[in-house]
């Protein structure tokens, strides 16, 4: 099963928040993006938060990740670590002064602003 969402060769795993929040579904929207980009590939954060063994053992093994969290509450970091997945590059989308409301029109500016700061977290090291 999970041999379809793993990261193979190397890629950049994604995971993002994809929560009830504007802040939450940009998170998303930049994940599918950057997938479809080529930048990395979308993975399952809620396979890992169920404890699916190959979900969370193919985010160990992976060597390249980034996390997207929509705000301070750090719903798919305390995923990781309660998976005891290392957390590697992080982000949270409220740092970069998108305030969360629940307004679901998402912006391409604010789509592309987080887009930019994990490219930047990623490739710029």
């Amino acid at each position: 099963m999970t041999e379809n969402c793993c990261v193979p060769g190397g890629t950049v795993m994604i995971l993002s928040c994809s929560g009830g929040s504007n802040v939450g579904q940009l998170s998303n929207q930049a994940a599918v993006e950057l997938t479809r980009e080529g930048v990395g590939k979308m993975f399952c954060l809620a396979g890992i938060g169920g404890q699916l063994s190959g979900f969370v053992q193919s985010a160990r093994d992976v060597p390249e990740m980034v996390t997207i969290d929509g705000c301070s509450v750090g719903c798919a970091k305390a995923i990781l670590e309660k998976a005891r997945v290392p957390l590697k590059s992080y982000l949270v989308l409220t740092d970069l002064g998108i305030e969360k409301n629940k307004n679901f029109e998402l912006s391409s500016h604010d789509i592309r602003r987080v887009k930019e700061a994990v490219k930047a977290l990623l490739f710029e090291k």
